[in-house]
């Protein structure tokens, strides 16, 4: 087994509370259960030695491995092919559809030769609260038995399994069209066994899961030019998503670095104000009103929580039951991936000022009028005392967007998005004749926009920058023509499109900023950000710059992996590095194609 495999080398696969990474050569090397944000099972991607894994795959690896996605689902298939055969993989959690937080979850592997004779190879070696805590092992008849503190998990399988210390492992023969399963099960400290393993009702289980994903997928209403990233992308968002409650993770993992070797190595298995609002404007674009009624209800909730409170009305992020979190820790333990040291559990930037994300959530708020909050009296009176209290905290610095950690500054994409925040407000109490203190919204606006027009630009670099006073240029700004605070044609926006291209752009990718002279507050460097890479597209279509949007959209499909996943950034040589996969970036890649497809169809119908 590979000690540390590309980030990229990884499919995923979930139940819509928890999920797995598997990578091409059929190792799940991150796990945690029963929610995105618990203490991992599996984590040997942050380290080889203590994390933990669960192989099963061909016990001679010489040969050639593919992974490809069951079309339209979250079923992944491993394939491997040699001179005596070739078998597969399935892995795959049934969806939990209950609508309550549940504490037994179900990874199930299926393997099968399809050609000739295989043999298969089994080793589980869970390693429980981020390799923290001992386990004891318990093998009979019916399987092993796992049991840490607070925490039991089973492991079945339809062939017999061995002790080795207090991990399993196990071989298996299979001639072609034989099949054998293994189902690893995470329970409570108190759990039953589960029913005994039989490989018929496997096959059923299965067949309901793909015609789940099938089905989900058919809601769509992308009729555009690249449905399998778009759609692979939607179930990427639908897997990230915490069923209970509506809320998106922003991304499965935590730790993986967005420079193999540096220190910016965050735990992104929490919700976001700002990615969630976002993903619910790309959910919509697509149809999927469920999902997106069920986060409004969410952030409904977390601004009725702090309705008659003083103080910032919303945190800029949450585990994903609407808790706060309690902070960030170092698994001194955990060498890293590839020895990329800190690991992080928790996320510092918790308490962080970000004024932004009142924008980002009256964006995604004000596009989604038929489920939004606003359409009932107390979510508008939240939404509205939320607004009263940005008039008076606006004009304040902030950490930003991209979470700096060098001190406060005043962020210009901050001040756009509050601008856009009243904008949307005002024009949600015009449409639903809701009360509202225009004049003091109003006031507020106007004044963002005059302050941003003379203190956000720079005439030496005739552009709109990062920061009031500084001269770097910042990729979020790529959003100054979508949420309207300019239009897509007006003379200094296209003057700052351009200098972006200059400064930030690397063969079709888009750094975030310059590092070398942004207050990030860290030692390092990264790469390019694929969330600004789609952004860019979206501004390059608004512009009218088609045929170099088109191009740098398809280029960017490149990047993808195997099964068009996408993680947080794209490093110098191709590699993708951070957490995975990103909801920002897939989210970012069905907002961009949605912007394209319609700025085409105008084009050819004008042609």
């Amino acid at each position: 087994m590979d000690r540390y495999p590309p980030i990229a080398d990884h499919g995923l696969v979930g139940d819509l509370q928890c999920a797995a990474l598997v990578s091409a050569k059929g190792v799940v090397d991150w796990f945690a259960a029963p929610r995105f944000d618990s203490p991992s099972i599996f984590a040997a991607l942050l380290d080889h030695d203590r994390g933990g894994w669960f192989r099963l795959a061909p016990s001679h690896p010489e040969g050639t491995w593919k992974q490809l996605y069951y079309p339209d689902t979250a079923v992944l298939v491993t394939r491997f092919m040699s001179p005596d055969g070739v078998g597969e993989v399935l892995d795959w959690m049934e969806p939990d559809l209950s609508g309550t937080p549940s504490a037994r979850h179900r990874l199930v592997r299926t393997v099968r030769t399809v050609r000739g004779t295989v043999d298969f190879a089994l080793e589980c070696r869970p390693r429980f609260d981020y390799g923290r805590a001992a386990h004891e092992l318990a093998l009979g008849a019916e399987g092993a038995v796992f049991r840490a503190p607070g925490t039991t998990a089973f492991l079945q399988s339809s062939f017999p399994l061995e002790r080795d210390g207090q991990d399993v492992r196990s071989t298996v023969t299979l001639k072609a069209g034989e099949t054998a399963a293994a189902v690893f099960t995470v329970d409570g400290p108190d759990a039953t066994p589960p029913p005994p393993l039989g490989v018929p009702g496997i096959e059923e289980d299965l067949a309901a899961t793909v015609e789940f994903w099938q089905n989900w997928v058919r809601n769509s209403r992308y009729r555009g030019r690249w449905p399998d990233m778009v759609h692979r992308s939607a179930i990427t968002l639908k897997l990230l998503t915490y069923a209970p409650t509506g809320a998106p993770v922003a991304a499965a993992t935590m730790g993986l670095p967005e420079q193999v070797g540096g220190e910016r190595n965050w735990d992104y298995r929490y919700t976001w104000v700002r990615d969630g609002a976002l993903s619910l404007r790309a959910l919509l674009d697509l149809g999927f009103t469920e999902e997106a009624t069920a986060f409004t209800h969410w952030l409904r909730e977390r601004l009725m929580e702090r309705l008659d409170q003083e103080g910032e009305r919303l945190q800029i992020m949450y585990r994903v039951d609407g808790t706060p979190l309690d902070g960030e820790e170092i698994l001194e333990h955990f060498e890293g991936y590839r020895g990329s040291f800190p690991v992080r559990v928790g996320n510092a930037a918790a308490d962080q000022l970000q004024l932004d994300i009142y924008g980002e959530a009256l964006y995604g708020l004000s596009e989604s009028r038929e489920i939004g909050i606003q359409a009932d009296y107390a979510g508008w009176k939240a939404v509205s005392r939320a607004l009263d209290w940005l008039a008076a905290q606006w004009d304040r610095p902030d950490e930003g967007i991209w979470e700096t950690r060098g001190g406060r500054k005043d962020f210009t994409y901050s001040r756009v998005m509050c601008w856009s925040a009243f904008n949307r407000g005002l024009r949600l109490a015009r449409d639903w004749s809701r009360p509202a203190d225009t004049a003091l919204w109003t006031k507020a606006r106007d004044a963002i926009l005059e302050q941003v027009m003379e203190r956000g630009w720079n005439d030496q670099e005739k552009a709109f920058v990062q920061y009031y006073g500084g001269d770097v240029l910042d990729a979020s700004l790529l959003l100054i023509p979508r949420v309207g605070f300019l239009g897509a044609k007006d003379p200094t926006w296209l003057s700052t499109l351009d200098a972006m291209g200059r400064t930030l752009v690397s063969d079709s990718l888009v750094y975030r900023y310059d590092p070398a002279a942004s207050p990030d507050g860290l030692r390092g460097s990264e790469g390019t950000f694929s969330l600004c890479t789609f952004l860019y597209v979206d501004a390059l279509a608004r512009s009218g710059r088609l045929a170099e949007a088109r191009y740098t959209f398809e280029k960017m499909h490149t990047y993808a992996n195997h099964v068009g996943l996408f993680a947080e950034e794209v490093g110098p040589s191709g590699e993708q590095l951070g957490n995975f996969p990103q909801a920002f970036t897939h989210l970012s890649l069905i907002m961009a194609a949605h912007t394209l497809d319609e700025a085409l169809d105008r084009y050819r119908e004008l042609n």
